[in-house]
């Protein structure tokens, strides 16, 4: 038999607060803030139409393909039409600033650290024994072996091993220093010497280089990027006291 269960603003509060999240939600406030005064100090408007397609991207991105849908999944996260106009607003605004603050330096960046962007094309099988390592490297290399039949047999996690180890198109920023200058080194296919790292023993194939090219994609990492350093710098100096008054459900944030 079913039983209903009523949740009150207390409960939430009280839950925010066993699930130790103050910190986290307390910096999203910041955050928002710093953008909104940031904002209106620049200036930055935020159009009609403009709120208009960011509703849109939304609705398709969180397959809301129904009026009846969008209102369900409002009622699900407990958002009014008002909030979700400021959900949207605030989304503009933040990707608005982003444009305002970081567009022209964006380019100046991608020259500094173009060496950062640089991609590769590579297959992976992490082991436990160096010897073994070692061993299936020179298998390989004497064409006792292929690289794929020693991902497939050495490679535990099944999806990875149905891809033969493949990583994908991974960016030099994303491997460890060892391992990248070795990796970006290399003459493309080949095999690298077994390289040590605290995650086990790198047996990588390298398949092709990829020079970094600023198209629109990267373009907007790079401004993400920068604005969410400069975002991050104003909430890592405040120190924040949060101290909760339940009876009015208020939390005061001394700065």
């Amino acid at each position: 038999m079913s039983q209903a269960i009523t949740i009150s603003h207390e409960d939430i509060l009280h839950q925010v607060k066993l699930s130790c999240q103050i910190s986290e939600i307390v910096e999203q406030i910041v955050t928002r803030k710093v953008i909104a005064d940031a904002a209106a100090e620049a200036g930055i408007k935020v159009e009609t139409e403009e709120l208009q397609k960011a509703a849109d991207s939304l609705r398709l991105i969180s397959k809301l393909n129904s009026a009846e849908e969008t209102r369900a999944w409002l009622q699900k996260n407990g958002l009014s039409l008002d909030d979700f106009e400021e959900l949207i607003y605030n989304n503009v605004i933040s990707g608005k600033l982003a444009h305002h603050l970081f567009a022209d330096k964006v380019e100046p960046f991608f020259v500094e650290h173009q060496l950062d962007y640089a991609g590769v094309v590579m297959y992976e099988v992490v082991l436990d024994d160096e010897d073994l390592a070692m061993e299936l490297f020179y298998a390989i290399q004497e064409g006792e072996m292929s690289f794929y039949e020693v991902a497939y047999q050495y490679i535990q996690d099944t999806e990875l091993r149905r891809k033969g180890g493949y990583r994908g198109i991974v960016q030099r920023k994303e491997l460890k220093p060892e391992i990248s200058a070795a990796v970006f080194a290399a003459t493309p296919p080949q095999v690298l010497k077994p390289i040590v790292t605290s995650k086990g023993v790198h047996l990588i194939l390298v398949e092709e280089i990829i020079e970094p090219d600023l198209d629109n994609k990267l373009r907007s990492q790079i401004m993400s990027d920068l604005f969410s350093s400069w975002i991050k710098q104003p909430t890592e100096q405040v120190e924040v006291n949060v101290v909760f008054d339940s009876s009015k459900l208020v939390a005061h944030i001394e700065i």
